[in-house]
């Protein structure tokens, strides 16, 4: 076995291909991936893609990427915002049904996750999560 690694990236990393399995299987049963469920779910209220990047904390490539599945299955739609050059991103009646489905499913991933952890130590890890995120994004607008 080897030794932990002291990088804290590979850690994270690590941890969250793990984490992203157990929520791919349960989400499986509503046709998403976590990305999906994650977009359709910040998705509720018509926001631009740079914005709704910012909130997934990717990149405007990965997004319209991760997009493209989305829009051709009619989960969302993609109309012109107020400035021409951005694009609004709406949640369709069909996504907002699949949502509707994935979020039992999405709730018993979290249960799960919290029974193997501990729900204490799992609200701790994400108090945790949250305060790194905003370090970081702090450190990134200096």
């Amino acid at each position: 076995m080897d030794a932990p690694s002291p990088c804290t990236c590979f850690q994270l990393r690590r941890a969250t291909r793990r984490v992203s399995q157990l929520y791919d299987r349960h989400l499986a049963a509503a046709d998403l991936s976590l990305n999906a469920y994650s977009i359709l779910r910040r998705s509720s209220q018509p926001r631009p893609l740079g914005e709704l990047a910012d909130a997934l904390g990717m990149d405007r490539t990965t997004l319209t990427r991760n997009l493209k599945p989305l829009l051709e299955a009619g989960l969302l739609s993609s109309a012109p915002g107020a400035d021409s050059r951005q694009r609004q991103l709406h949640i369709t009646a069909a996504g907002k049904r699949r949502l509707q489905k994935a979020f039992p499913l999405w709730q018993q991933a979290q249960q799960e996750i919290e029974m193997l952890f501990g729900g204490k130590r799992i609200e701790d890890l994400n108090h945790q999560l949250e305060a790194l995120t905003q370090a970081l994004e702090q450190e990134q607008a200096a």
